[in-house]
C-alpha cells in the first residue's frame, strides 16, 4: 500500500468506495487529485477539466450505484479520475499512448464508460435514450449525465433537454459550471449561469421543464452528497438539473496563471513542474495560418474570423489580438459558425469559418444546403487535416476531402508546406465565386515560412517537382514530404519516380494528372484522408478520359478503419502513409 495513497489503494473501484464512510470521501478526493497529477506529469493530456470534478466524481461513484447506474462524461475530457476509480488507475500512465487507455470514455475500455464521448453535446441525448430504455424495459437503474458549460451551449443538447422536459422519464443532468471549456466561455447562456451563481432564479432550465437545483459547491463533499442524494430519492418524475459550480485546473501545481487553466499540457517535472517540451523547429500549421490570415485581414476591411469555441487552437486567439471586433467565437455550435458565415457572406462580407476537420462534420448539413446551395463565398480554414496523435480517432481529420469534394461548386485545397499554406490563404480570400476550402494537419510545417508570401494561386493547377519514368506519384497536401522521402527510397534502387503536387482536390489538374497517366506505367495518388477523397476524383477522370489502359492506378489513403491513438509518426506508419509503406507498396505494384 503506498504511503501517500492509502484510500486509494483500498478503493480502486466504486463498489469499494461505496464501503467507505463519508468522512473519508474528501481524503480520498485529495489522494486522486495527487494521483491526476502524478499521471499527467508523466503522460500529459486533458487533465485541467479532471481536476475540476475530482469531488464530483467521487461523489457520484459513492451515491450512485455504477455501473448498474449509467454515468456519462461530456465530452469525458473530465474522465482522468473517473478511469482511475473504475479499475483503470495501473493503466493511467498509458493514457493517450499507443496501445494505452483512451483519452476520451470508450465503451469497448470499460463496463463504467456506457457511452462512448469525445465530441461535446452528446451526453444528455444519449442519457436520454437509455432513461427511455430503461423504462421500456421495465429497469429501474438512474442515468446520469454530466455536462461541461461549454458543451451545453451546443444545439444537440438543447434539443435534448426540449425532449427531456416533456417527458415523464426519469433523468439527472449534472451541469458542471466552471466558466470555460477549452476557452472562457461565451455567449448569453455564460451570463445566465453567471446570474444563476448569484442566486439570481427563475432559469432557463425550469422553463424547459427540469426541476433545478443548486448552484452547488462542486468541491464541497458533503453538500455534493446532500445534493446527489435528493436527487436519486426523490420519487417526483421528470429530469433534474443540478448546476454544480467548480474550479476547472483546481489544484494544478503550476505557478504560472494559465486562460485555459491547463486544459491540456504536455510532459511536466514532477518536482520543479517544468515542462518537459522540446523547441519548435518550424511553426506549426496553425501559427502560419494565423499569421497569414492576419496579413489578408490587414489588406481586407471586410475580412471575418470564425471559431467555434476554439480561439486558440484555430490561431484565432492571434487574430482576435490584432482584429478583436472581428474575430466571433459562437461556442461549440459548428452549425451556427457555418450559417452565420453564410450569413455574412450574403452581406458581400469576407468570412472565414476555421473549425477542425473532425468538428466541422457537425455542420456537414449547413456547408450543404446553407453555403454551397447558394453558392455562397465562405472561406473554410480546416484545421487538423489527417491524422491528430494521441487524440485518437474520434479528433482525427480523416473525412473532410470526401465530404467538402463532394458538393458542387466547392474548391477543396491541401497545402504542402508553410508556403503553400500562405498561398491558399491568398487564394481563398481572393475567392468570390462560391465557396472554398483548404485543409491542412497539427504540427510543424514543412519548408520555408516567408511572411511575405501572399501570391494566390492558379485555381486547380498543381505542380510537378520530381521526374521520373518508372512511376508517378500524386500527391495531394502534407504527405507530399513522405512521398519525396520515398522517391529517394526507390531511386537508391533504380526506381525512378516523377513526384507531383496536386494541391487541389476539386477542380483536379487534368492536364497534371493526364499526363502523368500517359507517361507513367504505374500512377500513385497519396493523401491522408478516408477512402472516396482525392483518388476518386483522379479515378473518375481516367475513366472518363479512357485513361486507365494507359497506366495503372494505385491509391494510397488512410485505411477502412478508425486509426489508433498514438505519435503521429506512429499513426502514419500504421496507416500506411509513411515513406517505407509508400515506397514498399510501389515496390510491390511494380513487380506484378
Amino acid at each position: 500500500m503506498d504511503k501517500l495513497t492509502p484510500l486509494l489503494d483500498r478503493a480502486p473501484t466504486p463498489e469499494a468506495i461505496r464501503l467507505l464512510s463519508p468522512k473519508d470521501l474528501p481524503r480520498l478526493a485529495n489522494e486522486l487529485r495527487a494521483e491526476v497529477i502524478s499521471a499527467a506529469a508523466e503522460t500529459g493530456g486533458h487533465f485541467g477539466g479532471g481536476l475540476g470534478v475530482v469531488e464530483l466524481t467521487v461523489a457520484l461513484h459513492y451515491v450512485f450505484d455504477t455501473p448498474r447506474d449509467k454515468l456519462i462524461w461530456d465530452v469525458s475530457h473530465q474522465a482522468y479520475p473517473h478511469k482511475i476509480l473504475t479499475g483503470r488507475r495501473e493503466r493511467i500512465r498509458s493514457i493517450r499512448q499507443r496501445g494505452g487507455l483512451y483519452g476520451f470514455t470508450k465503451r469497448e475500455e470499460s463496463e463504467y464508460d456506457p457511452f462512448g464521448a469525445a465530441h461535446s453535446s452528446t451526453s444528455i441525448s444519449a442519457a436520454l435514450g437509455m432513461a427511455l430504455a430503461r423504462d421500456l424495459t421495465g429497469g429501474g437503474n438512474h442515468v446520469i449525465a454530466v455536462i461541461g458549460d461549454g458543451a451545453i451551449t451546443g444545439g444537440m443538447a438543447w434539443e435534448a433537454m426540449n425532449h427531456a422536459g416533456s417527458l415523464p422519464s426519469r433523468l439527472i443532468v449534472i451541469l458542471n459550471d466552471n466558466g470555460m471549456s477549452i476557452a472562457p466561455a461565451v455567449g448569453a447562456l455564460n451570463g445566465h449561469l453567471a446570474a444563476l451563481r448569484r442566486g439570481k432564479l427563475p432559469s432557463v432550465f425550469e422553463g424547459l421543464g427540469f426541476r433545478h437545483e443548486g448552484p452547488v459547491d462542486g468541491h464541497d463533499m458533503k453538500a455534493l452528497l446532500a445534493s446527489l442524494r435528493r436527487a436519486r430519492d426523490t420519487e417526483e418524475s421528470g429530469p433534474i438539473l443540478i448546476h454544480v459550480v467548480t474550479e476547472k485546473g483546481r489544484g494544478h501545481p503550476f505557478k504560472a496563471p494559465d486562460k485555459e487553466k491547463y486544459h491540456a499540457v504536455g510532459k511536466f517535472d514532477p518536482v520543479t513542474f517544468a515542462f518537459k517540451t522540446a523547441k519548435a523547429n518550424a511553426p506549426t500549421f496553425t501559427q502560419v495560418f494565423a499569421a497569414s490570415l492576419i496579413a489578408a485581414a490587414e489588406r481586407d476591411p471586410k475580412l471575418v474570423a470564425i471559431t467555434a469555441a476554439m480561439p486558440s487552437g484555430t490561431g484565432l486567439d492571434i487574430f482576435a489580438e490584432r482584429f478583436p471586433n472581428r474575430t466571433v467565437d459562437v461556442g461549440i455550435a459548428e452549425q451556427h459558425a457555418v450559417t452565420l458565415a453564410a450569413g455574412l457572406a450574403s452581406e458581400g462580407m469576407t468570412p472565414v469559418c476555421a473549425i477542425y476537420s473532425t468538428f466541422l462534420q457537425r455542420g456537414f448539413d449547413q456547408v450543404v444546403h446553407d453555403v454551397a446551395l447558394q453558392r455562397l463565398p465562405v472561406r473554410f480554414a480546416i484545421d487538423r487535416a489527417g491524422l491528430v496523435g494521441q487524440d485518437g480517432a474520434t479528433h482525427a481529420g480523416s473525412f473532410d476531402l470526401a465530404y467538402m469534394a463532394m458538393l458542387p461548386g466547392m474548391v477543396v485545397m491541401a497545402p504542402a508546406d508553410a508556403s503553400e499554406l500562405r498561398r491558399m490563404v491568398a487564394t481563398a480570400v481572393a475567392y468570390d465565386e462560391g465557396p472554398i476550402a483548404f485543409r491542412y494537419p497539427r504540427g510543424e510545417a514543412a519548408g520555408t515560412d516567408d511572411a511575405l508570401e501572399r501570391r494566390p494561386l492558379a485555381i486547380g493547377r498543381g505542380r510537378l517537382l520530381r521526374e521520373g519514368t518508372d512511376v508517378a506519384i500524386l500527391s495531394l497536401g502534407a504527405r507530399l514530404e513522405a512521398a519525396l522521402a520515398a522517391a529517394q527510397e526507390l531511386a537508391a534502387l533504380g526506381i525512378a519516380a516523377s513526384v507531383a503536387d496536386a494541391r487541389f482536390c476539386k477542380p483536379l489538374d487534368t492536364e497534371l494528372v493526364e499526363g502523368l497517366a500517359r507517361h507513367h506505367p504505374l500512377l500513385v495518388t497519396v493523401e491522408d484522408g478516408a477512402i472516396g477523397g482525392f483518388s476518386s476524383h483522379v479515378l473518375q477522370h481516367l475513366a472518363a478520359k479512357d485513361l486507365l489502359g494507359r497506366t495503372r492506378l494505385r491509391a494510397v489513403t488512410l485505411p477502412d478503419r478508425f486509426v489508433a491513438h498514438g505519435a503521429p509518426a506512429e499513426q502514419y506508419a500504421d496507416a500506411g502513409l509513411d515513406s517505407r509503406a509508400i515506397a514498399a507498396g510501389i515496390r510491390a505494384a511494380l513487380a506484378t
